[in-house]
């Protein structure tokens, strides 16, 4: 029997039935070899890093807060399709996500609630990735699907360790909320649509309280989203520092963040980076629940000095576009880099660059390769 049949075997009945059968070499292959290695210099550096996925990650898919949700639902607890639009590379996109209905209890009082994934799920999905990086944790199929197995206590551990510690309840309920909420990415104009639709999280397979309590490594099962198993197709993941992106203290801190990953790759101390705030409040939506626009200014100058309380960004330059009677029409923010952050994505470039897997071992920017599968 395959080790991988063996991980299926073990599982409990009613995880057995949930979790689609997959091939013997889905937990060890070329593709999945090369997202689970990483450019580090020890085991405490790669520790510290993830894959960031370019499209996935630039869909504003977790912008909607509890707070604004608790105002948005009718008095029977219910939340309409939310549609958001944003631009990738210079084309433009939609993003159509459906809520998840979950049923809640409160003083004994059944109902059904709807949600859209938040903050919440978005550290959730973050710490399931980085487990799926982890040797014999990640799965990957061709063409067909990726995902990760895990116990519900090393997911929970893995949160409390880079600081969001979840109990049961609430790990349970971003799983369900992740599984039940189905996004739709649409691109071109009116005559000539495309479009993909998805479960954020496509299959889940869990377990209950009573298998956790018989056994604490009872396994649960998550396929991710499909443009993730592309991403790993495509090899169009980049290596960038988690245990940063994990220690943000705001959401859009982490947006922030996640966006110079993908889009700052030629960053050095004679190139700076700029971006304004009109393209940041378009493209992560999450400055749209302020009545005043200075107060959601505020709220991104906040966070664009998180980047340097991180030492990502070493200084940032505000330049303020005014109209008649000084309005504030705009604002350009010039980023520049620490010599921290420039090391990280000469890593993350040169392991791109190696992209062939015969990288192994290599010393490249005095950074050995260490991890990986197979």
């Amino acid at each position: 029997m395959s080790d991988q049949n063996e991980k299926i075997a073990n599982l409990p009945e009613n995880l057995k039935r949930d979790v689609p059968q997959l091939h013997k070499d889905a937990f060890s292959n070329k593709q999945l070899c090369l997202f689970q290695t990483f450019f580090a210099n020890t085991e405490e550096q790669q520790d510290q890093v993830s894959n960031s996925i370019e499209l996935w990650d630039s869909v504003p898919r977790y912008s909607i807060s509890q707070k604004a949700m608790n105002k948005m639902r009718d008095d029977k607890g219910r939340l309409d399709l939310l549609t958001i639009n944003f631009l990738y590379k210079q084309m433009k996109l939609t993003a159509v996500i459906q809520p998840a209905l979950i049923r809640e209890i409160n003083n004994g009082i059944e109902s059904t609630v709807s949600y859209y994934p938040s903050s919440n799920e978005e550290i959730v999905e973050e710490a399931l990735r980085k487990i799926a990086s982890m040797q014999n944790m990640g799965f990957h199929e061709q063409n067909k699907r990726s995902g990760v197995m895990f116990t519900l206590y090393q997911l929970r551990e893995e949160l409390s360790r880079r600081g969001h510690e979840r109990n049961y309840t609430q790990v349970v309920q971003s799983l369900n909320i992740l599984s039940l909420s189905i996004i739709e990415i649409t691109s071109g104009d009116k005559k000539n649509k495309s479009f993909a639709r998805s479960a954020y999280f496509p299959v889940l397979g869990g377990v209950t309280r009573e298998d956790i309590s018989e056994d604490r490594n009872a396994k649960w099962y998550v396929q991710f989203h499909p443009l993730i198993t592309e991403s790993l197709d495509t090899l169009t993941y980049r290596q960038f520092n988690y245990q940063q992106l994990m220690s943000h203290t705001t959401q859009l801190a982490r947006w922030l963040h996640k966006l110079i990953v993908n889009k700052y790759t030629f960053a050095s101390k004679v190139k700076t980076f700029e971006t304004r705030f009109s393209t940041i409040k378009r493209d992560s939506a999450m400055l749209n629940n302020y009545t005043r626009e200075r107060k959601a200014i505020e709220a991104c100058d906040f966070s664009m000095n998180e980047l340097v309380d991180q030492k990502i960004i070493s200084n940032i330059t505000r330049e303020v576009v005014t109209g008649e009677r000084k309005k504030i029409m705009d604002i350009i923010y010039t980023l520049t880099p620490t010599l921290e952050f420039i090391k990280e994505v000469k890593a993350a470039n040169a392991r791109q660059g190696q992209s062939d897997g015969g990288f192994k071992g290599r010393v490249v920017e005095k950074a050995v390769v260490i991890g990986g599968g197979s």
